[in-house]
Parts: C-alpha cells; sequence; structure tokens
C-alpha cells in the first residue's frame, strides 16, 4: 500500500489527478478533475476557448468587410445597376444591348465576386449572411488558422457558384449564402469527428432550417445552398483527415484549391453547353 507523500506514516490508495503523488484524506481537495494535493489544488489552468487556439479570427473581419464594401458599392450605382450587371454569378446571359455575357464569355471572376454581392433592397440578406459568417469564422478560423480558413472559404464559394449555375444557368445569382453554407457544413463534419454532437450545437439545427427555407421563400438560389453545402463539408472533411495525421498547412490548402478547381472547371463547363444551346434556339428563331 502506498504512503502519502507529506504523511510516511499513513497509508492510502488515492493519487493526486495532476502529479500522481500519493495522498492521504487531509491532503485531499476535491476538484473538477478529482482529487488533488496541495501544491496541485494550489495551481490554476489557463483555460483558452475555441475562438483563442490558434490566432484572433482576422480573415473572418476582412471578408466581412469586404461584403460591406461592395453592398455600399451597389447602393452608390443602384440606379445603373453596374456593380450586379457586371460581377453577379452568371452562367450565360444578355447585357442591356443584347450582347452575350457570362462565365460562358471568359467572364470567370463572377465565379468569385458574386459571392460577396448580396441584394441591395434587402438589407437582411446580408445581415443574416455576416451574422453567419461572423459566428462561424470565430469558431473555425483559430481553429484552423488564416490559411486553411481562408482556402476553406473559397472553395466553398466557388462550389456555391458551380451549384448555382448548375441549377440556374441563365439567372444572375448573387450572395454569400454558398461560402456560409460550406463553413456550416465543414463545421457539421467537424464537430462530429470531435464526438460532438451538431443538432445540439445548433449547426445541424441551422443548416436544417436554411434547406426548408429556401424551398419556401422565393427567388432563393437553393443550388448555391447546397453546392456550397456539399463543397464545404467535402473540404471540411479532407482537412479533419490531413490534420489527424499532422501533415501541415499545405495539404489542406491544397485539397481546398483541388474542390475549388473542380467547381470552377464544371461551372465553365456548364454554362459553356448552355450558351450553345441558347445560341442554337437564337439561331433556330431567324433561320
Amino acid at each position: 500500500m502506498a504512503t502519502c507523500y507529506r504523511h510516511p506514516g499513513r497509508e492510502t490508495g488515492v493519487s493526486c489527478s495532476n502529479c500522481g503523488r500519493p495522498i492521504c484524506t487531509d491532503c485531499m481537495t476535491a476538484t473538477s478533475v478529482g482529487m488533488r494535493c496541495p501544491e496541485c489544488s494550489r495551481q490554476t489552468t489557463r483555460v483558452r476557448p475555441m475562438r483563442t487556439l490558434a490566432t484572433q479570427p482576422t480573415a473572418t473581419y476582412v471578408l466581412i468587410g469586404i461584403n460591406v464594401l461592395l453592398f455600399v458599392a451597389e447602393q452608390v450605382t443602384r440606379n445603373s445597376g453596374w456593380v450586379i450587371e457586371h460581377m453577379a454569378t452568371l452562367g450565360v446571359g444578355l447585357d442591356a444591348h443584347s450582347n452575350p455575357i457570362g462565365v460562358s464569355q471568359g467572364e470567370y471572376w463572377r465565379l468569385i465576386t458574386g459571392g460577396f454581392l448580396h441584394d441591395p433592397s434587402n438589407p437582411l440578406h446580408i445581415g443574416f449572411n455576416m451574422y453567419i459568417l461572423w459566428w462561424l469564422g470565430r469558431m473555425l478560423e483559430p481553429a484552423l488558422g488564416h490559411a486553411r480558413f481562408v482556402a476553406l472559404y473559397f472553395a466553398s464559394l466557388l462550389a456555391g457558384s458551380f451549384g448555382a449555375i448548375l441549377v440556374q444557368p441563365t439567372s444572375p445569382t448573387i450572395g454569400a449564402s454558398g461560402a456560409v453554407f460550406g463553413l456550416l457544413g465543414a463545421a457539421f463534419v467537424m464537430q462530429r469527428a470531435r464526438g460532438i454532437n451538431p443538432m445540439q450545437s445548433g449547426i445541424g439545427m441551422l443548416i436544417l432550417l436554411n434547406l426548408v427555407l429556401q424551398f419556401v421563400l422565393p427567388g432563393v438560389s437553393w443550388g448555391a445552398h447546397v453546392g456550397g453545402l456539399i463543397g464545404g463539408g467535402i473540404a471540411g472533411w479532407a482537412m479533419d483527415r490531413v490534420d489527424s495525421r499532422r501533415m501541415g498547412v499545405v495539404v489542406p490548402v491544397g485539397v481546398c484549391l483541388a474542390i475549388a478547381a473542380l467547381a470552377t472547371a464544371g461551372a465553365i463547363i456548364v454554362s459553356t453547353s448552355k450558351a450553345a444551346e441558347v445560341g442554337l434556339a437564337v439561331v433556330s428563331l431567324f433561320s
């Protein structure tokens, strides 16, 4: 039988939960993590919440700032509609002079810029998206780091653009919802991998609620939401698997770049094929 390290004449079967030294009843101090010896009980453990694990969510604030600045630009050019006309996600369409525009015409920047625009007549559109981005960014960015979080965000955004073009190739689509849904999908799979129930944390219910609302509210691009959710979920799962093997930052970012490249290629292929269909339809009208 072990004896107390402070009272050698006293036998005990209890050890300090921190240092492992045997302690008697007079030396035991009950804590939330078990019995501790007098020395260990006087030590304080620094608590570091999830949002301070790695760094401050600087990239999250920058992304929110870009969205807000472009929303202001939309308000300034609201009469002409220049910002949306030249930056909205659009597979194939016509401008005010009936000239073909869109991703099918080589305007590939629309796949990204469309994800930073919002309905200028509906402040709730940008307000809701920025609130969810702020909430998820403070949760994910400190845990992932700046580079991986930004890579995850843009992979989700491009996956959302691909989904929007796949479902509505001739309709202009705007909003950060695709990227936000991607962050939700990544948070969902990462929480499950860590033994956390996403339905209890609120992530799962938020995804279900938004999936239901998008089929109820008019003018919602469900293709962008579902595309972003799938892309972000796959990226989050891959990044979590890579992190478990301690392979650094390059591989997780590479995974996100691969998803972004596939989404971009898919959007270009779909928009080009749709543009060919539109062109044949116009020719048939005049033939």
